[in-house]
Order: structure tokens, then sequence, then C-alpha cells
């Protein structure tokens, strides 16, 4: 494996812009990424060569989403991005908790996205990357700065205890894909939230799967989803409409401007709408378009 300087430094800012809406300290940050702090520190201050391993670099570019090759692909303020953006902006500064619980392909987390890389205190997990307890509370404890290793017991509690230390920051927590947690990993989100209750806003995200999995919970009185689903504001926030005409609508719209955003030709952007409305498709159906006409 060969990687060029030109990913590095693009790994490299990447890592530095991530650390610009990081709270804590440098050494905190360095145990979100999983390096050194000594070794963050020289590659801050720009020294790149056998500072990490190839597959150290490989690993924080995906972690971060680096791209290996240039992604023209432009952000569109679609309704799904304004609601978003309020909604992250209330649960932030009211340390408030809210589910968000709607179609797949709408934009919902790369919308998400994007809106957090300029807000700080704001910290992204991948549910589905850590289903179980043990996975959820490990990454979680990673992703604010913690070091997450060592007795299982001890991560969740000193877990609880730092998020309560940030309160001047207002930390925000989104949890993406909250519909493949476990059941168990759903028990100890209860107990964080009761710890940190009027500190830390919270903001889940997902698609049906979530909501029948809450629903179900409740329903069957299973120990947990009704105090969850309390905690987060008792409702579910759904965007896209839910009467036919108004779903085709909202659909039209949202393609409309996304599309509208990626072609200069705005003649065109009407065909790529009813493509997509035809074979009632969403977003990655029209990216796929796009990108194999470009």
């Amino acid at each position: 494996m060969n990687l060029t300087v030109t990913f590095k430094q693009a790994v490299r800012t990447a890592l530095l812009k991530q650390r610009d809406n990081f709270a804590g300290s440098d050494a905190e940050f360095s145990k979100t990424i999983a390096i050194n702090n000594a070794v963050f520190s020289r590659v801050k201050n720009g020294e790149l060569d056998r500072m990490l391993s190839d597959t150290e670099w490989i690993r924080l570019g995906r972690e971060l989403s680096v791209k290996l090759h240039e992604d023209n692909w432009k952000v569109a303020r679609t309704s799904v991005y304004t609601e978003i953006e309020d909604n992250l902006n209330f649960c932030k500064e009211l340390s408030r908790s809210m589910v968000l619980v709607d179609d797949c392909g709408i934009g919902k987390t790369f919308c998400t996205k994007h809106i957090i890389r300029q807000m700080k205190s704001t910290f992204y997990v991948d549910c589905s990357q850590a289903k179980s307890k043990q996975l959820f509370i490990r990454l979680l404890a990673k992703t604010i700065g913690l070091d997450n290793k060592g007795k299982y017991h001890d991560v969740l509690e000193n877990l609880k205890y730092y998020i309560t230390t940030m309160a001047t920051s207002k930390p925000l927590i989104i949890l993406d894909e909250a519909g493949d947690l476990e059941y168990t990993a759903f028990l100890e989100l209860k107990g964080i939230w009761n710890a940190t209750d009027g500190i830390c806003g919270w903001y889940m995200m997902g698609a049906d799967g979530l909501r029948d999995k809450i629903d179900k919970g409740i329903k069957n009185k299973k120990v947990g989803f009704a105090e969850i689903f309390s905690r987060f504001s008792d409702e579910f926030i759904k965007l896209v409409p839910q009467g036919k005409t108004d779903r085709t609508t909202f659909y039209k719209q949202l393609i409309g401007d996304v599309a509208g955003a990626q072609i200069q030709d705005k003649a065109v952007v009407n065909t790529y709408v009813n493509k997509c409305i035809n074979k009632e498709t969403t977003l990655r159906y029209l990216e796929t378009l796009i990108k194999v006409s470009a």
C-alpha cells in the first residue's frame, strides 16, 4: 500500500475541521479518533511522514468520510434539510430530545452530517455499527472523547458523568439508525438520558423499523420503551406527508430541489423528477441517474 501525500493531507484537513467542533482538549479529541495525543499533535502541526501506519490513515479517512476522488454532489437546502436543522438547534439549545422517523432515501443522514459540521460539541453515532449494549456504549464513549477500554460498568459510569461536565457547551448526541439497537442497548440509553436530563440534547433518527420497535415495545408493556418514548417528547417527528397527493407533491419538490442543485441545464430537471416519481424511488436513485448521465 502506498498512500499519497494528497490523501494524507485531506485526512489531516478533515481531522482539523472535526477538532474545531470538539469542545474538549486535544488529548480528549485524540481518544475520539483512537490515536496517541502526541501523534495527533505532530499531525496537527503538519507532520505526515511515518506518523501513522497506512492502515490507520485509511481508518481515519473512512471514519471522516474523506473521499479518494472528487465528488461534486452539492448540498441543497431542501425542506428536509431545513426541518432537521431546526430540530437539531432546538434539541441542542434547550437540551431536549426528539425522534425523527421517516421514509428512507429523503436525505436524513446526508443533511444531518452536513449540518453538524458547524455545530460544536455535537456527536454523531451510527447505531447500525454498534447494535449491542456493549458496542453501543463503548462507541458512544469513544465518540465523545472518553477511553472506552476497561470494564463495561466503568465505561458506562464515566460516560454519564463526563456528559454532565459538558453542560456549558450544550452537548447534542445524534443516534442514527436507532432502530438497529438491541433491547438492552435501549435500556442503557434510558439510564444515560436520566443521568444527563437538562444537560444533553438527543436526536434519534430512523425509518419504519424504529417506529415499529418502539410501538411494539410500548404495546407489549416491555420495560423501558414507554419511558424512552416519553423522554423523547412522546411523539414521532415525520417530514413526509401521509396523503397520496401531498406525498407526491412533497417528493416532486424534494427531488426537484436536489436535482436543480446538481444540473446546470434546468430544462432537464423535470425529466429526472418524473423518472423518480414514476418509479416511486428516492434521492439515491436520483443520484445514480445524474452520475450515470454525467
